[in-house]
């Protein structure tokens, strides 16, 4: 287990226990996380669970594939930490992972 803070646009703190092998987004759905809205269900064919990873972390994880890039162009506020949270898959090397949520999916 990882933990994992999700933290919603108006700083409301989750902290969750997240199993290894699912996506960020999942971990978020499976604990009612506010602001992840997850609309195709993690077929990376939207932006409603677009994130921002915080610290270091971006560093942990394999850069976006062009199709996740495709879909970035489209959420509101992207910065150089965004990613779309189906595509971030929860690792060990991911303990402590803090994930901010834009103010549009609060």
């Amino acid at each position: 287990m990882v933990k994992v803070t999700f933290v919603e646009h108006n700083g409301k703190e989750s902290v969750v226990e997240a199993d290894t092998g699912l996506s960020v987004m999942e971990v978020a759905v499976k604990n009612g996380v506010n602001g992840i809205d997850a609309d195709c269900g993690g077929a990376c064919a939207c932006a409603t669970c677009h994130c921002y990873l915080e610290g270091d972390m971006v560093s942990k994880i394999d850069a976006p594939d062009p199709m996740e890039e495709s879909m970035l162009d489209f959420a509101q506020e992207r910065q150089d930490n965004s990613r779309l949270s189906c595509q971030v898959k929860v690792t060990s090397a991911l303990e402590g992972l803090v994930v901010k949520l834009p103010e549009f999916q609060g």
